[in-house]
């Protein structure tokens, strides 16, 4: 059969040099022949302690380049890659061994204690380490392996990841990625993007989510490009390397915080092609002022767990603040009512979505699946949007819509008004219980600066002026900072639970 493996799919866009840089880390750069050899060693090795395809292997560790190497081994090996927050507890950790029954558990030496009696208890066959260098007792076995290694031959619709959903909101879901779901995205966003011979990415994005281990080095390694691989997001070091770059990748954080160092400007940047956005909403602001310092104007996309990439804004056309683009070739997109009907162009109501790139469903889950897909086949995003003239603009998530004397307010509508207050850095808008109107509208605000942040009386008139009188907060809250996960999402089921406990 045709092999249908996501690593047959990358490794045939490798250069023909192989001694051409893959990844260049703090510490050593990586050729692709070097990267091949260890990726060769930890697919033996996968094989020597009893995986066989569609076998389960989860991680828990830190960034690494021996940790992308471990992924790409799994998909070398056909056996189910499940990336894991290295921040995530012996309790929750304790969950997704039980969810994913992995045969293999590698993790942080510094959590081994901790997560060996779980990872046993519940039927780990193998336990390993690798520590944020790479080291451990993996890298020691697989030291000894064999340096020569058959890709396996896979189906399209074999399972190459389960990635767990960021669960803000009720326990994690494991989405089932396909191998054909990661190779379509990938080529999709090789060729949107524009990808050319040169181009080098600058990595500093978190590697258990989407779009740092699939969006960003999928597209890296289907150039044949080096990537500058940083163990975590630091702006002064991020300015030292983007002359050396012509790609980055951020959330919405990375360009606010490069914006308030002095020394990021034009000159910087001067080699880049292209900066990109995703994973959270890009403030207008931060999208304005972004292009007034550096001339570039940051491409913002959008996508999930359960689907990679389904929109971007166009390489060469009006990159616009606030929308999230135009489907991605081979992408269905449409925004629905709540009886499912199709609404006109401009009217709010469910994004659904179709096309290869969207997961099988969810691992050990099949009566949720069935209720996150139509009887067509669209998949239920869960994220109010609007449509105008193909271009997708994201109000904000269904399940954040408030609801007060039963009338829709849309968060981010209200957030827009209140970010463009003077002295506010952000904001989050949140329903908390109330026994008159059932949700009351409330802002929680982040000043920009702390010593003299807007009454709240600012805030609500600034409201009342610009919205109708329903969408005005009730209550105004400031903190320090919004509380985000690992890829800057703002988590606002935590300020929920924060201020419907009275804790401010």
């Amino acid at each position: 059969m045709t092999n249908e493996n996501l690593y047959h799919l990358l490794e045939s866009g490798f250069p023909t040099d192989d001694q051409s840089l893959v990844l260049t880390s703090p510490d050593r750069p990586y050729s692709y022949q070097h990267m091949q050899t260890i990726v060769n060693r930890y697919c033996q090795y996968i094989k020597t302690i009893g995986l066989r395809p569609g076998d389960r292997l989860a991680v828990q560790t830190d960034k690494s380049p021996e940790a992308v190497f471990l992924y790409l081994a799994c998909l070398k090996a056909g056996v189910i890659y499940i990336p894991l927050n290295i921040a995530y507890t012996a309790t929750e950790m304790a969950y997704f061994i039980e969810n994913a029954g992995p045969s293999c558990l590698v993790c942080s030496p510094n959590n081994q204690v901790a997560l060996t009696p779980i990872a046993e208890k519940l039927g780990v066959n193998v336990i390993e380490t690798m520590d944020a260098q790479g080291q451990g007792s993996w890298a020691t076995q697989a030291s000894q392996m064999s340096e020569a290694s058959d890709t396996q031959p896979v189906r399209s619709d074999d399972i190459a990841v389960i990635l767990y959903t960021s669960g803000t909101t009720g326990r994690s879901k494991g989405a089932m990625l396909s191998h054909e779901n990661l190779r379509h995205n990938a080529q999709t966003l090789h060729k949107l993007w524009g990808w050319k011979p040169g181009d080098v990415l600058l990595h500093a994005l978190p590697i258990n989510h989407a779009h740092g281990l699939f969006v960003a080095i999928h597209c890296a390694l289907l150039n044949g490009s080096n990537m500058l691989f940083l163990p975590r997001f630091d702006p002064a070091t991020v300015i030292k390397l983007l002359p050396e770059a012509t790609v980055m990748m951020g959330v919405p954080t990375f360009y606010t915080r490069l914006l308030t160092q002095d020394n990021f400007n034009k000159a910087v940047c001067r080699n880049m092609r292209l900066f990109i956005s995703g994973s959270a909403p890009l403030l207008e602001s931060t999208f304005e002022a972004f292009e007034e310092r550096t001339g570039h104007r940051i491409l913002e996309r959008y996508g999930m767990t359960e689907a990679g990439m389904i929109t971007s804004n166009p390489l060469e056309g009006e990159r616009v603040a606030g929308s999230v683009g135009f489907p991605l070739p081979g992408t269905e997109v449409r925004v629905m009512n709540d009886s499912n009907d199709r609404l006109p162009d401009g009217e709010k109501g469910m994004l659904q979505i179709r096309g290869k790139h969207v997961f099988k469903g969810y691992w050990q889950m099949p009566e949720k699946t069935r209720e996150e897909f139509t009887e067509e086949g669209f998949f239920i995003t869960g994220d109010i949007a609007t449509c105008i003239d193909g271009r997708i603009t994201i109000v904000g998530r269904g399940k954040d819509l408030i609801i007060s004397g039963g009338y829709n307010v849309y968060p981010k509508e209200v957030e827009q008004v209140i970010d463009a207050i003077e002295n506010v850095l952000e904001s989050a808008v949140i329903g908390l219980p109330d026994p008159d109107f059932g949700e009351s509208t409330t802002a929680i605000v982040v000043p920009s600066d702390p010593s003299a942040p807007p009454t709240d009386t600012v805030i609500i008139q600034a409201t009342k002026a610009a919205l109708a009188n329903y969408k005005v907060p009730k209550q105004v809250f400031f903190l320090d900072a919004l509380p985000r996960n690992s890829m800057g999402k703002v988590q606002k089921n935590k300020l929920r639970e924060q201020f419907t406990s009275g804790h401010s």
